[in-house]
């Protein structure tokens, strides 16, 4: 099934594992990379505009296009973290689609489905990506941020703060 079937947020969310048998495994390898202990200049957020549900593949699609971009300048040059954490989820009622099949089939109505993915459900003006870059580096990091929000499919923006005090980021 597509990740568009499941951008809408729809009832409950379903975030009870316990009683899934196959549960669906996190396909985010890490959710901070870089170096979390430097003085950095800028801060940069990615917010998204509308109320959705991103699928995890989606997020760590565009966590490595956000890093891949902005270690260009070195690996320990910027710190990024993802903020959402995928806790939905997703089911699917699989219907036959094999040759034989050429009306469309009906199926179990309120059917509960198999496991087949996690999501993260975000509201508008919530930030879903940050990351510490210097002054040197903030044209990479907006560069790897807009291609990062190119993966997510829904309209973002990037928050950009001078950071004043730089003692802020201890992890």
């Amino acid at each position: 099934m597509k990740g568009v079937n499941y951008r809408e947020t729809k009832g409950m969310p379903y975030v009870r594992r316990e009683y899934i048998s196959g549960k669906p495994q996190l396909k985010i390898a890490r959710f901070s990379s870089g170096q979390s202990k430097v003085d950095y200049d800028y801060k940069l957020e990615l917010i998204v505009s509308e109320k959705m549900q991103i699928r995890h593949n989606a997020l760590e699609a565009a966590r490595l296009a956000a890093n891949k971009s902005m270690s260009q300048a070195g690996d320990m040059s910027f710190f990024s973290r993802v903020i959402v954490y995928p806790h939905l989820v997703l089911r699917e009622n699989k219907m036959i689609a094999t040759a034989g099949a050429d009306r469309l089939q009906e199926g179990m109505r309120r059917a509960f489905g198999k496991a087949t993915g996690l999501a993260a459900r975000v509201k508008p003006d919530q930030s879903i990506f940050e990351a510490y870059v210097s002054r040197a580096n903030l044209e990479l990091a907006k560069r790897g941020f807009k291609v990062a929000s190119s993966k997510l499919g829904c309209p973002t923006t990037v928050k950009i703060t001078l950071l004043k005090n730089n003692d802020i980021v201890n992890n």
